[in-house]
C-alpha cells in the first residue's frame, strides 16, 4: 500500500493567452513529467479532488464536497463531454466507509457534472480522451458560504483512512490554484438574471460560451497590463506550498477565508482541493515531495504550480 500525489494548477486559457517568457514550454514539460511520475507510480486507485465554476454544480444544491458514483464532463473549455469513467462501485465503498467514520458528512452523487475545474488536470495526466477509471471528489470553492479549511483537512483524511483499507497504490490527484483572481460571480450581491444562471442546473451552451468568452476578455485585459485584478501573489503561493510540503497540514486550520481572498485573490480557495488531496497522502504516513514547480506569470496574474509527492515508505 502506498500513496502519491499530483497537484496541478489548471488555466483554461493555456494555449490561448501568453503567460510570458518560457512558462508556456516549461509547463509542459512539467506536465510530461508528471504524466511519467504516474506511470511510474502505476496506480491502481485514482481518486481526484477538483473544484467547479458555476457550470456543473450550482445553488439548486450546493454541498460543501460530494464523491460522484458517475459523473459526465460539460466540455468547457475545450474538456471532455460526455460519461466519464467512474468506478462507481468503489466510489459508493468509499463514500460509505468515510461516513462510517463519523468525522466529516460528504454527499454523494450519481449523474455528478464536471467542468475543466476537475477535468484539465486528469487530462494533463492521462490524456485529452483517457479511458483511465477514477474516483471524482467535487470540493466546493467558490459557492459562499464556505467553510472552515479544517473540514477540507478532515476530509481528506477521512477519504484516506478509507483507501488505506484498500490496500493498494493510490493516487490522489488535485486541481486548482494557486493565486488568481478571475471574475467571479457573487450571489448574494448578484442581479436576480446572474442568481438564476447560479442556480439552475440547466446552463445552456451559449451561457458557458459567453462566460467563456467574459473570462478570455479579462485574461487579455489582465495580459496587457490592466490593474482591474489582483496581480499574483508569489509570497502568498510559496506560503502555501510550504505547509502542503511540511506534512503539518494543522497548519492550514489557521487558514481564514477573508484571508485567502485577500491574499491570494478570488480564485485562491481552489487550494482546498490540495489541502484535501495531501491530508489524504497523510492519511499513510510521512510523504516527501518528489517535484515541485512553480512560475509567477504576469501576464496571467496568477501563480502556476505543478507538483508531485508520495509516502515515504
Amino acid at each position: 500500500m502506498t500513496f502519491a500525489v499530483a497537484a496541478l494548477s489548471h488555466a483554461p486559457v493555456l494555449g490561448r493567452v501568453d503567460p510570458g517568457g518560457t512558462i508556456y514550454e516549461e509547463i509542459l514539460e512539467a506536465v510530461a513529467r508528471t504524466r511519467a511520475f504516474v506511470e511510474d507510480f502505476d496506480p491502481e486507485v485514482v481518486v481526484s479532488f477538483g473544484p467547479d465554476h458555476f457550470n456543473g454544480v450550482l445553488y439548486e444544491m450546493m454541498p460543501p464536497f460530494c464523491i460522484g458514483a458517475q459523473a459526465f464532463g460539460i466540455g468547457d473549455w475545450g474538456t471532455y463531454e460526455g460519461p466519464l469513467p467512474v468506478d462507481a462501485d468503489l466510489a459508493r465503498r468509499l463514500h460509505y466507509d468515510v461516513l462510517e467514520q463519523g468525522t466529516v458528512d460528504v454527499a454523494r452523487s450519481e449523474r455528478l457534472y464536471a467542468d475543466h475545474g476537475l477535468l484539465q488536470s486528469l487530462e494533463f495526466i492521462f490524456g485529452e480522451r483517457f479511458s483511465r477509471e477514477f474516483i471524482p471528489v467535487f470540493v466546493n470553492c467558490v459557492g459562499k458560504p464556505l467553510g472552515p479549511m479544517q473540514r477540507i483537512r478532515l476530509l481528506g483524511e477521512a477519504i484516506g483512512k478509507a483507501a488505506l483499507k484498500l490496500d493498494k497504490r493510490v493516487l490522489f490527484t488535485a486541481s486548482g490554484g494557486l493565486s488568481h483572481d478571475p471574475p467571479i460571480p457573487d450571489f448574494d450581491s448578484a442581479p436576480e438574471e446572474v442568481r438564476e444562471r447560479l442556480t439552475s442546473n440547466k446552463v445552456t451552451l451559449e451561457q458557458r460560451q459567453a462566460r467563456e468568452e467574459m473570462i478570455l476578455k479579462a485574461a487579455n485585459e489582465k495580459a496587457s497590463g490592466s490593474d482591474k485584478y489582483k496581480d499574483v501573489n508569489s509570497a502568498w503561493d510559496r506560503e502555501i506550498l510550504g505547509v502542503l510540503a511540511s506534512g503539518d497540514l494543522s497548519q492550514a486550520d489557521a487558514w481564514r477565508n477573508d484571508w485567502m481572498v485577500a491574499q491570494g485573490g478570488s480564485g485562491a480557495q481552489e487550494m482546498r482541493t490540495w489541502l484535501a488531496a495531501y491530508a489524504a497522502l497523510s492519511a499513510a504516513g510521512e510523504y516527501e515531495t518528489v517535484e515541485e514547480n512553480y512560475w509567477a506569470s504576469k501576464p496571467w496574474g496568477c501563480g502556476f504550480g505543478i507538483v508531485t509527492a508520495r509516502t515515504s515508505r
